[in-house]
């Protein structure tokens, strides 16, 4: 990222490779949207570039970017909940009896393996999204992202301790809604 500072477009390709599947997976996993995860992620990108010349480094560069992807995906959630999007399922004024749009459910076509992994991977990623969002972001920067405690609590504005805190009653909370589909209550 010092690199990226003095205008090294070449370094700031390798950062945006080396990161680029790391932002977008933090921020489908947050926002629940393939597309608006790609768009944000660029946004996430394009905040680094405008933003190389203040570049501190106080911090690793990850804590720092995926401080602004937390940033960026908190903005999206406010902005979904002022303007919330219409729903597939509401029925449309000239077709009350018929929804808006139909989907072909492709999901029935799998073999019963695949279907069985693709229900437990829904259950698991809406006790996810049911999390709040300080502990599913907590969860996730733990989690799919390995970084540490230290590098949660900055990224997250809060203490270590508390960092530890959300990321326990996370565990706990995701433990309790998945026992059902799981064969022990066991966190690996």
């Amino acid at each position: 990222m010092l690199r990226v500072k003095r205008g090294d477009r070449a370094a700031f390709a390798q950062l945006v490779d080396k990161y680029k599947l790391p932002v977008i997976n933090f921020i489908f996993r947050t926002l629940r949207d393939e597309a608006e995860s790609e768009d944000l992620a660029q946004n996430v990108f394009l905040q680094v570039y405008k933003s190389r010349t203040r570049y501190q480094r106080t911090a690793k560069f990850s804590t720092w970017l995926f401080t602004i992807a937390r940033n960026l995906c908190l903005n999206e959630l406010r902005r979904r909940s002022r303007h919330p999007a219409d729903s597939l399922e509401e029925a449309s004024a000239e077709n009350e009896d018929q929804p808006r749009q139909q989907f072909e459910d492709k999901s029935q076509m799998a073999p019963p393996e695949k279907l069985l992994h693709g229900e437990l991977a829904r259950k698991i990623e809406e006790a996810l999204a049911a999390l709040p969002e300080n502990q599913r972001s907590a969860i996730l920067l733990c989690r799919q992202e390995e970084l540490s405690y230290e590098e949660i609590a900055e990224i997250l504005g809060c203490s270590l301790s508390a960092t530890k805190s959300l990321i326990h009653r996370g565990r706990e909370t995701l433990k309790e809604k998945l026992k059902p589909y799981l064969k022990t209550g066991d966190w690996d």
